[in-house]
């Protein structure tokens, strides 16, 4: 029962530093400082997707599922639980190539706009 617990939170920790890697930049906006959490996040993020590599939370939470007499799955979480929602086949190279992309492009706008935004503040101020 105790590794069934374990699991969830890892699934849950996972889920929750995924959401902050793809949307942590919003937040930026609001809180500038979490630039400094956030970007050491996204370009983990961004390399995990170019490179295919599985986050170190996978082989925890299969573990911990294992342990827990549960089966475990394969692949990574993006792969697993993310994907399937978002697209009908499964994850390949090329597709976790577009995704990182993406995922930077958007994050490059976000902090291009919060950029700006705080230089037009500061110009307006003096």
């Amino acid at each position: 029962m105790i590794y069934r617990s374990l699991a969830d939170i890892a699934f849950v920790a996972h889920l929750i530093f995924v959401i902050f890697v793809v949307f942590g930049g919003l937040l930026v906006v609001f809180w500038n400082r979490l630039a400094w959490l956030h970007v050491p996040a996204l370009i983990w993020g961004v390399l995990l997707e170019w490179n295919a590599w599985i986050c170190p939370l996978t082989p925890l939470e299969n573990w911990l599922l294992r342990r827990a007499g549960v089966p475990e799955y394969g692949g990574g979480f993006v792969e697993h639980y993310i994907v399937p929602i978002i697209y009908p086949d499964h994850l390949t190279h090329e597709m976790q190539l577009v995704l990182g992309t993406l995922l930077l492009a958007f994050n490059i706008l976000i902090y291009a706009w919060v950029f700006w935004r705080r230089r037009v503040n500061t110009n307006e101020r003096s």
